[in-house]
């Protein structure tokens, strides 16, 4: 029975003798409603997957998991890039954390205008953001985006062809300045056309290599402004393997 004065303890804060930090507590897959910045369309809604997790101090034994939820409800309709700083404040404060970090992926749609309705282009990207706070907030934005041979006008009919087996990039990068996510993406997209404009133009014995064009792309991401640092994969898949070539600036 408890009594009138009883007191709940709160077990999770109390101290730990063993004086082992823990690296990472959190949870993680939750499926969440965002909102993203559209440079078309204002704002773009879309579910993301999220991850949220800090680092706790070794003289706390745990740490309420709810809260975490209960910190992402309160941003609920409101979750965007520029929210990021504001959550991860929280999650450090309330949750009285030495760093927090917050993960979210999710698909961004891109709309693409085709003089020909029926030549359609893929406009589904991969998109995740980390972002984490200590000292300093550090926020990183990575895109996937296939990679495929053009198209050429007698293939657009019917059906839309697939991507092929190209290969993909993936791009991180952290920012000086704010970028659209779609201006990344075209940024990417334009170094890979020109990149199969000149490798056509070599004839039909050269191919497209990982090598070259992770090398167009690095100096397209490299010469942008807004982009304060990246690091780029280029992927090219084959039967029962793929080759890759890497590449980013500090």
């Amino acid at each position: 029975m408890f009594t009138k004065n009883h007191i709940m303890k709160d077990i999770q804060k109390q101290e730990d003798t063993r004086r082992i930090n823990i690296k990472k507590v959190g949870v993680k897959t939750i499926n969440y409603p965002i909102t993203v910045l559209d440079k078309a369309h204002s704002r773009q809604h879309t579910i993301a997957t999220v991850n949220m997790y800090v680092n706790l101090p070794h003289h706390f034994k745990g740490t309420h998991m709810s809260r975490f939820v209960e910190i992402l409800n309160r941003f609920h309709g409101a979750i965007d890039i520029g929210k990021f700083k504001s959550i991860l404040e929280e999650m450090k404060e309330k949750l009285e954390a030495e760093a927090a970090h917050l993960e979210m992926s999710f698909i961004y749609f891109l709309q693409r205008k085709k003089d020909n309705p029926e030549c359609l282009k893929s406009c589904r990207y991969e998109c995740s953001i980390h972002g984490s706070l200590e000292t300093e907030d550090d926020l990183e934005l990575q895109v996937v985006i296939p990679v495929s041979t053009p198209f050429r006008e007698d293939e657009c009919k019917g059906l839309p062809r697939s991507l092929g087996r190209w290969g993909k990039t993936i791009a991180a990068v952290r920012f000086r300045n704010f970028i659209w996510i779609e201006d990344i993406i075209t940024l990417i997209e334009q170094a890979v056309e020109e990149e199969h404009e000149e490798t056509n133009a070599g004839g039909e014995h050269h191919v497209m290599s990982v090598e070259s064009l992770t090398r167009r792309i690095g100096k397209s991401l490299e010469t942008e402004r807004a982009i304060r640092s990246f690091t780029l994969t280029v992927e090219n898949f084959a039967d029962g393997y793929s080759t890759f070539a890497t590449t980013g600036t500090n």
